[in-house]
C-alpha cells in the first residue's frame, strides 16, 4: 500500500514582548488555548516577510523593532493524511501602551471578520501555560537571549 506523501506548509510566528518580560497572547479562534500571531508564508513570499504581514493582519500592530530569527522546525500537524508545518519563529519587541484589544481581521482573506483578543503576559507565566500548537516551543529562549545580551553589556 503506498503511504501519501506529507504535505509542508511554511508558517510565520512571532514572539512578541514589551518591556523585556511581557509576552503578546491571545486565545482562540477554532484552537484551544494561548496563541501568538503567526500564519500561512504565501507563494514566493520570505518568512521574515510572512511575520510582519501577519502580525499587521491578526493584532494591527504595525511597527516591530529588533526582529530576531529565534528557530526554525518541522511540527507535524497531523499523521493522516499527512500534514507538517514548518514554522520559523521571530522576536520582535514593541513599544505598545495598550494592556489588552481586539483586533478584527479586515485583509479580504480567510480570517476576514475574525476577532482577536490581545493581552500580555509574563514570558515565564506563558512557559508554565502552554500554548494551542505547541507555539510555546521556544518561549524559554526569550529569556535566554535576554540573559546573554545582559551578560554580554554588563562585560563591556
Amino acid at each position: 500500500m503506498h503511504e501519501p506523501e506529507t504535505t509542508y506548509v511554511g508558517k510565520a510566528c512571532a514572539y512578541i514582548t514589551r518591556g523585556g518580560s511581557e509576552l503578546l497572547v491571545f486565545e482562540g479562534p477554532g484552537h484551544e488555548g494561548l496563541q501568538i500571531p503567526k500564519g500561512t508564508i504565501e507563494p514566493g513570499e520570505r518568512p521574515r516577510s510572512a511575520v510582519f504581514r501577519e502580525v499587521r493582519e491578526e493584532s494591527g500592530l504595525a511597527t516591530l523593532s529588533s526582529v530576531e530569527k529565534v528557530a526554525t522546525d518541522v511540527w507535524t500537524r497531523r499523521e493522516s493524511p499527512p500534514k507538517a508545518y514548518v514554522r520559523h519563529f521571530y522576536h520582535a519587541r514593541v513599544h505598545e501602551p495598550r494592556d489588552e484589544w481586539v483586533h478584527v481581521v479586515r485583509d479580504g482573506g480567510a480570517e476576514h471578520g475574525s476577532e482577536f483578543s490581545f493581552s500580555w503576559i509574563d514570558a515565564e507565566e506563558a512557559r508554565e501555560r502552554g500554548f494551542a500548537l505547541d507555539l510555546d516551543d521556544y518561549v524559554g529562549y526569550l529569556g535566554g537571549a535576554r540573559a546573554a545580551r545582559a551578560g554580554a553589556q554588563a562585560a563591556d
